[in-house]
């Protein structure tokens, strides 16, 4: 009996030793056939080596100045590609010592963490390796809470982290997973968190500024310094800890870092703020086009905003930041006076303008506004419209102290916005035609307009080098010739003029015999008129077209004057064809265009060609050297000061070095201009309202010396002060054998009181 149940329970172990083997055999082999048929993609495609080698990285397209800073991006994701050698050690030894202690020793999967955290069912910390990650963060992203499909999800995990290890070194894959994962504010990627967050880059990131980065690794969302500072500080010092506990920083350290507050140096990235802004649009709007007509080798599209261009531009980041503090330092300054004008004006901020001028002024802007554009989609009637603009809402408007919430009707907000003057800045190398320096206006964010290449507005004065231009070449005059300033008329019929035409001086008072060096430096009318009489206006505008300028001139005499609308771009280049021998050079504004994995897909060919020989354009350099010994711009180098002088926005300038330039006003001083050229630099300067109806009252402040002129010292003094951007301060080149009489006598300067107003220096164009 006994022997019967041995033989029995020997037949159950046996049997349940075979059953636990085939179950075993079994799910063995369900499992590996789960692997395989999860990597054949029968549950979900999976990437293909194709991918693997060239993952959606979705980057955004830099834009890098000629001294290799990035000055901005055009992105629909924020993230920046950086190779392993940028990033900080510090931050990589926090990463790996904090999210994968064994990340080197691995290859994918870590079999230690994995089991652990299947016995502790999670609660002993995930087991997810960087590799697993970045493939999450690569080919899908968040994960099911259902279960089964989670599973399935971890699997491809394994399967692609596998792969991922098989074709990348581990150096690699750090540098992908810091490229790829999202820190929240519009930031993806370590490059993107590091300007975002502390306004500097990735290399300069100091420890406790990579912990708190590596910390927000764990969950950006719940660890966003902005939101939650308490929490952020609490995962930095676990970040902190894992380091010392890998033996990479000593436990003092520890103690030093978690002693620090959380300091961050905000700063969003948008397209509508940070440096250049008004060039980076003008670029945008050239991509647009670029794009069209470049192919990728496929025939494919190029996306600017996700395949990672980088844009290497002639803007010098350094001159950028110049021009942008000096636009804004005197704009804030002149816009003060403005308001002190406006006070007593009861239809401010228009002058000697009619209601019904007024009314159409408004009823423009109102049209062009982006609530009357909202409205019409709405098919809301004109009435309703136009009554909704007379509703008062709450609202944060621009002031030069910073963004101001307030309560106004949309229609005050429209008059307040044109009482601020406006400017525009370009400059630009003559040599080889680079631009370094472009300010489209005032601030981005609210005037979108750019008043560099986008707006052509009355030149004035600095239209009349091209007339005495002219006249050297036609009419082989120089420099030195002496001109009557006395009354003159053009009749009626000559040069198509439909009435008679007598040009008068701003001053209203003639000079007797001048020489055309004098007469430019003192901007008299007459000569301007009497010169383009003698040369007739088709031999002007056949030059100014061949100096580049792009828009309509009508041939009349009074152009002689500056009744022309020419854009800032368009003035600078054709003054650049004086500095630079009388050749003109096509302003440039790319270097080239590189593809993601650094290849050059593009590169400019420059475009010049000859307008003037040597010798004139070096007699017009002479002529433009006095506007600022003894002209209009001769308060570049005085200390004196003068009528106005409060609004010479970094005045005393004491400029001792040749420097030729031009400043021009137009009627009703509604348009300041100041165009300025030493060697190797020629900067532009325009300065108005929005509408020619706002403007100054007087010349005082109206004309370019006051408006225009200061923000080209300015820009000039912190060019000359940063010695690494040699800007010349010598003399231009003479042509050997010079041919035209340049060196003119002078009588001995007379000592007067520097402090009396200049009265020949105003200018004013019929």
């Amino acid at each position: 009996m006994a022997t019967k149940k041995n033989n029995q329970s020997n037949k159950d172990i046996n049997y349940y030793k075979k059953k636990f083997w085939r179950v075993f055999a079994y799910s063995l082999l369900g499992i590996l056939a789960f692997f395989l048929f999860a990597s054949w993609g029968l549950f979900g495609s999976m990437p293909s080596f194709e991918d693997l080698e060239n993952p959606d990285s979705n980057l955004a397209t830099e834009i890098i100045s000629s001294d290799g800073v990035v000055i901005g991006k055009y992105f629909k994701t924020n993230r920046s590609q950086l190779k392993y050698s940028d990033l900080p050690k510090n931050l990589v030894d926090a990463l790996v010592a904090t999210e994968d202690a064994r990340f080197y020793e691995h290859s994918g999967i870590d079999g230690r963490g994995t089991l652990r955290a299947a016995f502790s069912l999670g609660t002993n910390g995930g087991a997810s390796t960087i590799t697993q990650q970045l493939a999450k963060q690569l080919f899908h992203r968040g994960g099911s809470s259902f279960l089964p499909f989670r599973i399935v999800q971890k699997i491809k995990e394994w399967i692609i982290a596998i792969r991922l290890e098989r074709q990348y070194t581990k150096n690699e894959i750090l540098a992908m997973y810091c490229n790829v994962y999202d820190f929240g504010n519009y930031a993806v990627g370590v490059s993107s968190a590091a300007q975002t967050y502390f306004s500097k880059d990735p290399k300069d990131l100091t420890i406790d500024e990579s912990a708190i980065l590596v910390g927000m690794f764990n969950n950006s969302s719940l660890y966003n310094p902005l939101r939650n500072p308490v929490g952020v500080k609490n995962r930095r010092d676990v970040v902190l800890g894992q380091m010392v506990k890998a033996k990479m920083i000593t436990k003092a350290e520890k103690e030093k870092y978690q002693a620090l507050p959380i300091a961050l140096k905000f700063k969003l990235e948008s397209h509508r703020e940070g440096m250049a802004t008004y060039f980076r649009e003008y670029l945008r709007d050239y991509m647009k086009k670029w794009v069209a007509e470049n192919k990728k080798p496929d025939g494919s599209d190029y996306d600017i905003y996700k395949d990672g261009l980088k844009i290497y531009t002639t803007i010098d980041s350094r001159m950028q930041q110049y021009a942008e503090e000096a636009v804004s330092a005197h704009m804030q300054n002149l816009q003060q006076q403005f308001f002190i004008e406006q006070k007593t004006n009861k239809n401010a901020p228009f002058v000697n303008i009619t209601q019904a001028e007024t009314d159409r002024i408004m009823m423009q802007a109102m049209k062009n506004s982006v609530r009357w554009a909202q409205m019409k989609e709405m098919d809301k009637s004109e009435d309703d419209i136009i009554a909704s603009f007379k509703v008062k809402t709450k609202m944060r408007v621009f002031t030069w102290k910073g963004e101001r919430d307030t309560t106004m009707t949309p229609l005050d907000s429209i008059r307040y916005y044109k009482h601020f003057l406006q400017s525009g800045l370009m400059s630009m190398e003559p040599q080889t035609g680079a631009i370094k320096a472009w300010v489209g206006g005032i601030n981005y964010k609210y005037f979108q307009y750019d008043h560099v290449g986008q707006g052509a507005r009355q030149v004035g004065s600095t239209f009349k080098p091209f007339v005495y231009a002219t006249a050297i070449e036609e009419l082989n005059m120089s420099p030195c010739d002496s001109i009557l300033d006395g009354p003159f008329m053009i009749h009626k019929g000559r040069h198509h003029v439909t009435a008679d035409w007598e040009p008068r001086n701003s001053d209203y008072r003639y000079r007797g015999m001048v020489t055309l060096k004098q007469a430019l430096a003192a901007s008299i009318n007459t000569v301007s008129a009497k010169l383009i009489d003698r040369t007739s206006p088709e031999a002007v505008v056949e030059l100014t077209k061949k100096l580049g300028v792009k828009t309509e001139i009508p041939v009349q005499p009074s152009i002689a004057l500056g009744a022309v609308d020419i854009t800032v771009e368009d003035m600078v280049a054709a003054y650049s064809t004086f500095a630079n021998q009388g050749v003109y050079v096509k302003p440039q504004f790319l270097s080239r265009i590189e593809n993601k994995s650094g290849e050059v897909i593009y590169e400019p060919i420059p475009e010049s060609h000859d307008v003037l020989n040597k010798d004139i354009a070096f007699a017009v350099i002479k002529l433009l050297q006095g506007v600022t010994e003894s002209g209009s711009g001769v308060r570049l180098r005085t200390q004196g000061g003068g009528s106005g002088d409060n609004r010479w926005t970094g005045y005393p300038y004491m400029f001792t070095n040749p420097i030729a330039g031009k400043t021009g006003t137009t009627q009703n001083q509604s348009d300041g201009w100041f165009m300025g050229m030493v060697p190797n630099l020629v900067t532009g300067v325009w300065v108005g309202c929005e509408d020619r109806s706002a403007r100054f009252k007087s010349l005082t402040y109206g004309q370019g010396a006051t408006a225009a002129l200061p923000v080209w010292g300015y820009f000039m003094k912190k060019c000359y002060a940063d010695k690494n951007l040699q800007i010349s301060k010598g003399e231009f080149e003479r042509p050997a054998n010079l041919s035209i009489k340049v060196d003119c006598y002078t009588r001995p300067t007379i000592v007067k009181d520097t402090t009396a107003t200049e009265q020949n220096t105003d200018e004013f164009e019929l």
